[in-house]
């Protein structure tokens, strides 16, 4: 066996370029969740027929995760981007301008399966984007992720407060994503992915399902809040009497609190542990979802999801640490198959918060994520242990 060399570290152009891609990302996410409220008004849907069409994006998006992984092996992740960017640009274009609910469906449909292509592919540029350095970048890149939502949900609700029509930001949102095709994705890895042991036909021993599973409970519930609250957080406010322009703070007040959570967790986790923040994460986030539930008011509502954030925030990195921790010599495989339930708690959080909300209403529909983040507990237990 011959000894290898380190690879060479990024260039900062590259690092910084992957980092827009987690911004962008995160941007045309917060500015088609926050028009939902429009798109209901323009075609008359009910939040069925918005938690249908939200099932469809969890379902496309992850198509376009597989699809990121068959173009990184053939031609490399940066080509994901590409492709995922142009498809996320098109959909948000079109469902701007769309007359009617198929079509409407049918430009949603389209982003989802952009927004799952990024998904994959942003991770797989920022793995490369951090190797052969020091410091880990990975916090930060979800950090400027959370930072673009922000920006998107403070933009609609600017576009909205000067009476201009919802789908300038989405027009506005799509161009940024065409001009970093045009000309940031070029300073993006070129690098194709690896073909690993997996790829090989062989098994080695079996994995502890039940430990899996237990993380996988955690990620799940964190992301049945995030969804719930990006898919219904608008609607929900304006229903309990909010301003059409203050509808959108909602989810950036989330954002907010996520972005303060992934930049603390790390220094968190070595002062306290990680099973202590992890309850203190499952604590916030019931009682986030329960305030939402309980107090039908739209300030008390915007510090809950606020709340929320630091929640969702803190408790997905370090379930995939747990996750990496369950057998670290099969982490990718573990953390791939974790990764299945972040699909499970967006679809729970978007259709299951949504079908609920015509039957008990918006606020009472948020108990839904509550009650999964306490079935999260034995996860906590066995961290603790």
């Amino acid at each position: 066996m011959t000894g290898t060399t380190a690879p060479p570290a990024a260039p900062t152009r590259t690092v910084v370029a992957t980092a827009a891609v987690y911004g962008l990302q995160g941007l045309g996410y917060a500015v088609i969740v926050t028009a939902l409220p429009a798109f209901q008004e323009r075609t008359g849907l009910d939040s069925t027929g918005i938690a249908a069409i939200l099932l469809g994006v969890c379902v496309t998006a992850a198509l376009g995760s597989l699809a990121a992984d068959a173009i990184a092996r053939r031609a490399s992740s940066r080509h994901g981007v590409i492709a995922g960017l142009s498809l996320q640009a098109a959909g948000l274009v079109a469902t701007a301008f769309s007359p009617a609910v198929a079509m409407l469906a049918a430009s949603v449909l389209v982003y989802g399966l952009g927004l799952g292509l990024i998904d994959a592919s942003s991770n797989m540029q920022g793995v490369l984007a951090q190797r052969g350095r020091p410091t880990p970048l990975l916090g930060r890149f979800f950090a400027t992720l959370t930072a673009g939502s922000i920006v998107g949900a403070l933009g609609m609700a600017g576009i909205l407060a000067s009476g201009a029509p919802a789908f300038a930001a989405l027009v506005a949102a799509a161009a940024v994503q065409v001009v970093f095709v045009l000309s940031g994705a070029r300073l993006l890895s070129r690098e194709r992915a690896a073909r690993g042991p997996e790829r090989s036909g062989t098994r080695g021993p079996r994995l502890d399902g039940r430990a899996i599973t237990v993380v996988g409970l955690v990620i799940l519930a964190a992301y049945t809040v995030d969804s719930a609250v990006s898919s219904w957080g608008a609607i929900h406010l304006e229903s309990i009497g909010a301003a059409v322009a203050l509808a959108p703070v909602g989810l950036a007040a989330y954002q907010g609190g996520v972005l303060v959570a992934r930049m603390m967790t790390d220094a968190v986790v070595r002062r306290i542990g990680r099973a202590r923040l992890l309850a203190v994460g499952l604590v916030l986030g019931v009682a986030g979802a329960l305030i939402v539930a309980a107090v039908p008011s739209p300030v008390v509502t915007i510090g809950a999801f606020a709340v929320s954030g630091l929640a969702v925030g803190a408790l997905v990195p370090i379930a995939f640490g747990l996750a990496g921790s369950i057998d670290p010599a099969r982490s990718d495989e573990v953390i791939a198959r974790v990764n299945l339930f972040n699909y499970a708690g967006a679809v729970i959080g978007a259709v299951g918060v949504g079908v609920l909300t015509d039957v008990t209403g918006s606020g009472l529909a948020f108990l839904l994520p509550a009650l999964l983040l306490a079935a999260a507990v034995p996860a906590w237990r066995r961290t603790a242990r």
